[in-house]
Order: structure tokens, then C-alpha cells, then sequence
């Protein structure tokens, strides 16, 4: 069901001092960063050459990143993210099987314009999985 990594997600309290050390130190080509604000985060895209890493940072008061980096000072690996070809079957599957989808269990829209899903990370060996569409 699961096809390709899309990207690792990290969390970081300073969006750019990573973005500095990936495109400074690791001579990375890296996006602008962008506001989501629906997913109260902002984004930067480390592209590489088989997938991509994707940088978060702290938007707004409600951001889930913030909880993360309470718990996480320094920042970490916060979800790994991989495509599906079709979101809605894959979701319905998933439930089928046990699984869990965080919030309304309705796709979203993510950072790359392509509907998502958050999946319980206590279901999937203490990792927070995202599913987008691919």
C-alpha cells in the first residue's frame, strides 16, 4: 500500500539556524520557507536526491510543534511521511486493520498542495506516520 518515502520531518526551534546548517554546512538546496497555517507550522524543504527533509517550525500559538519542542528542546525527528496512491482507500484500509487517523479522519491539505492524513504514532511502533496522496 505504502509507496515511496516522501520525507522525514524534523521539528526545530530555530528555523533558521537549520536552514543555515543544511545549506551552509551540508550544502543542501533548500526552499523558502513557507507558512501552513492550517497545520500551524512553517516549512523548509531540504531537497535531496531520493526524497526530501522537511524542516518545521513554530506558527502561531496552537502550533503542535510547540508541544513537541517542549517535550524535545533541541528539536527531532518528528514524523516520517509516505505516499499513497489513493489517500481515501488507504485510510479506509488502514481503519479496517485497527489503525488510527488523528482528528476528523478527513484528508487535508499539506505543504505540497496533495491531500494528508496523520496516523496514531502508537499504532505504527512510536513514530507519527503521515500519508499523502501521491
Amino acid at each position: 500500500m505504502i509507496g515511496r518515502l516522501n520525507h522525514v520531518a524534523i521539528a526545530v526551534p530555530d528555523l533558521a539556524a537549520a536552514t543555515k546548517v543544511y545549506r551552509d554546512t551540508l550544502g543542501a538546496k533548500v526552499s523558502p520557507a513557507v507558512d501552513q497555517p492550517e497545520h500551524g507550522v512553517t516549512t523548509v524543504f531540504i531537497e535531496l536526491p531520493n526524497t526530501k527533509v522537511e524542516l518545521l517550525g513554530v506558527l502561531g500559538d496552537k502550533s503542535p510543534i510547540a508541544a513537541f519542542l517542549e517535550r524535545n528542546p533541541n528539536g527531532g525527528i518528528h514524523h516520517l511521511c509516505y505516499e499513497v496512491p489513493d489517500i481515501v482507500e488507504a485510510r479506509d484500509r488502514l481503519i479496517a486493520e485497527g489503525a488510527r487517523v488523528l482528528g476528523q479522519g478527513d484528508p487535508k491539505i499539506g505543504a505540497h498542495g496533495k491531500p494528508v492524513l496523520f496516523l496514531h504514532p502508537k499504532d505504527f511502533c512510536g513514530t507519527l506516520v503521515e500519508l499523502e496522496q501521491a
